[in-house]
């Protein structure tokens, strides 16, 4: 898509027709713009994401050890641990805390 509207921009078409023609905003359209003049390409940047807050390791160790814990109680041994973020982070490992 974003390489079909830059073409449509390269006939000479302004930036509010291919706006209305591609129905995206003109913002994204100078986005794809400016990333093109400085990369040559239009691909999508690649994401830089940052280091999880929760180890997997630390997070099946405390899980292991203490599988009554409450997802209160294991977010309080991480540092600005939450309860949202401590269950996000045991599904996405796959850690299940059922007793067996």
């Amino acid at each position: 898509m974003r390489e079909r509207v830059l073409s449509y921009r390269a006939e000479g078409h302004a930036q509010e027709a291919a706006s209305k023609v591609f129905k995206v905003s003109v913002s994204a359209i100078k986005e794809w713009e400016k990333l093109t003049a400085e990369t040559g390409s239009a691909d999508k940047k690649a994401l830089n994401r940052t280091a999880r807050k929760y180890d997997e390791a630390t997070l099946r160790a405390i899980v292991a050890s203490e599988p009554d814990l409450y997802l209160h109680e294991i977010a309080e041994k991480f540092e600005k641990g939450t309860v949202s973020g401590v269950d996000e982070a045991l599904k996405r490992y796959g850690i299940t805390r059922k007793k067996r």
